[in-house]
């Protein structure tokens, strides 16, 4: 072990730098307010490219996008293009296609990833942990067994083994 300026006192611990999670700790990209034109990054997704966005899938009134802060590899938000906040304000259309694009999440991540199970749910509000309240969107979240193992327990730290673009695009084409 060898003294290094700077970084405190020397241990025996090894360190995994994710500088990256300091834009979703600092609140960056975070709306200003509750308004569709207030930065809602859903809002914004949709005008870019699919590449770009980490758009897997476009509906008529709903997109399957990555999550830029996943839990897992190969966690998808089901998003309606419509700015709204809550589950009560979805109309017929948004209801039906949201539930479709779900099932369709769980069917191509199985088929990319061998997923073994999912947890799939929505934060409504703040105060329900939802990190962009004013616009509703509903996570899919892969499971693998083992796949909550001593990183996340001990060290807080979440190692995702592939890049957003690779996910993506495995996604994408697994989409049926």
């Amino acid at each position: 072990m060898h003294d290094q300026a700077g970084a405190g006192e020397p241990d025996n611990f090894q360190r995994l730098w994710t500088p990256h999670r300091m834009a979703y700790i600092k609140g960056e990209g975070k709306p200003t307010g509750t308004g569709a034109d207030d930065g809602c990054p859903f809002d914004a997704i949709p005008k870019m490219s699919d590449e770009e966005g980490l758009i897997v899938a476009r509906g008529e009134v709903v997109y399957a996008v990555l999550n830029l802060y996943p839990y897992n590899s190969g966690h998808l938000m089901i998003v309606p293009y419509r700015h709204v906040p809550d589950y009560d304000l979805l109309d017929g259309a948004e209801l039906v296609e949201l539930a479709e694009f779900t099932q369709r999440a769980v069917r191509a991540l199985r088929k990319a990833s061998g997923a073994q199970g999912f947890n799939v749910g929505m934060n409504l509000g703040q105060v329900a942990g939802a990190g962009i309240a004013a616009h509703l969107h509903q996570h899919v979240v892969p499971r693998w067994g083992g796949d909550t193992n001593f990183m996340p327990v001990v060290a807080q730290t979440k190692v995702l083994p592939q890049l957003l673009r690779d996910t993506r695009e495995l996604l994408a084409d697994a989409w049926d």
